[in-house]
């Protein structure tokens, strides 16, 4: 009887190894591609952190406060009072002081010229923390011409993101004191772009385990990074609108499912960038229709091996939070802390999805 036992054990831990194995051994990657891996990560978590910034910058209305772009010689804050005010003076020509602020106070000033100020900075930081080490390894031979085309893509899109930032503040100088939700929206899904883009460079060089799964699964998951994208596209159009800032019921929409004050531009595809109530409407769906993805794409690749399994549950993880914080933010009228953890917990799911999706393959 325990022989029987034991040879249906075997039996089982066999099938199961088949069914969840890799087809290839994982191979330790070089000692150059391992620090590289950990520099371009590094990278991306400075992005996060700016996206972070950024959003705080948004939320406290501070974005508009620096009306000149100089992205060299713009390092140094004002540092004489005499610089202060001339900083001020170009401030008080702006739309955002003549309809909003008029009469605000240089100390006042102050305040909201820090966040975007430190903002830039951080954008200026990353650009160093990316050219300085690059340099290095490209002086000590690490960096081939295949990868040396990967960085040249992720410094290209750096560098565009900062013209894309200005475009985005340039919009809101001139007539009205918003800048212009398609800028703002172009401008975060830049820096998703350059996260996602880091972090699938740093795992193929970390040589990470991929699994063999069905295509379906792949096909999921490849799905899921897109619809993460969208949803986070839309929401950067909510903001823009400051469209949280009405119908902060939840799941209706003041007891309606569609608002009946929605849908009322024309031309008719105007209203899913530009009418209010039609873009939260679609930002709500969208997110649901994500994170019910989510869930599909959680449920169908745990049965695999280790790693898909922690991806699957680290996304899962990911995804309930991030529905927590926009439910959240939403019914409380959009309070600071709630909104800018609800735009870092959509860089978070993006992540995690980019970093599922990189670890599955199909024959």
């Amino acid at each position: 009887m325990d022989k029987q036992v034991l040879i249906h054990y075997l039996h089982a831990c066999t099938k199961r190894t088949f069914i969840v194995s890799t087809d290839e051994p994982s191979l330790s990657p070089p000692k150059s591609d391992r620090i590289i891996a950990i520099w371009l990560l590094i990278i991306c978590a400075m992005v996060f952190a700016m996206v972070v910034l950024g959003g705080f910058t948004r939320l406290t209305e501070s974005g508009l406060s620096m009306t000149d772009w100089r992205p060299v010689t713009g390092w140094l804050p004002p540092m004489t009072d005499d610089a202060w005010q001339a900083q001020f003076d170009g401030y008080r020509t702006s739309p955002e002081y003549q309809k909003i602020n008029k009469g605000m106070s240089l100390e006042q000033f102050k305040e909201i010229f820090w966040l975007e100020y430190l903002h830039r900075l951080w954008g200026r930081t990353i650009g160093i923390a990316f050219a300085v080490p690059f340099v290095i390894f490209a002086f000590k031979g690490w960096i081939g011409k295949s990868l040396f085309a990967r960085l040249a893509v992720l410094f290209a899109l750096g560098g565009l993101q900062g013209l894309i930032g200005w475009w985005m503040v340039k919009s809101g100088l001139v007539d009205h004191p918003d800048v212009s939700q398609y800028r703002l929206a172009v401008h975060l899904m830049t820096a998703f772009l350059i996260l996602g883009v880091g972090i699938w460079f740093a795992l193929d060089l970390l040589r990470t385990d991929r699994v063999n799964v069905s295509p379906g699964v792949v096909r999921l998951a490849s799905w899921l990074c897109g619809l993460v994208f969208v949803t986070a596209f839309s929401g950067a159009l909510v903001a823009g609108l400051n469209a949280g800032l009405i119908y902060n019921t939840f799941p209706l929409m003041l007891g309606e499912f569609f608002p009946s004050e929605g849908f009322q531009l024309r031309p008719w595809y105007l209203n899913f960038f530009e009418d209010i109530p039609t873009v939260q409407f679609d930002h709500r769906w969208l997110a649901i229709t994500t994170f019910i993805l989510a869930l599909v794409t959680w449920a169908t690749a745990r049965r695999y091996a280790a790693p898909v399994r922690m991806r699957a549950n680290g996304l899962m993880l990911a995804a309930l939070v991030q529905v927590g914080l926009g439910i959240a933010t939403l019914l409380l009228v959009v309070p600071i802390p709630l909104a800018a953890a609800h735009q870092a917990g959509a860089v978070l799911l993006f992540g995690c999805a980019v970093w599922l999706r990189h670890g599955l393959r199909c024959n």
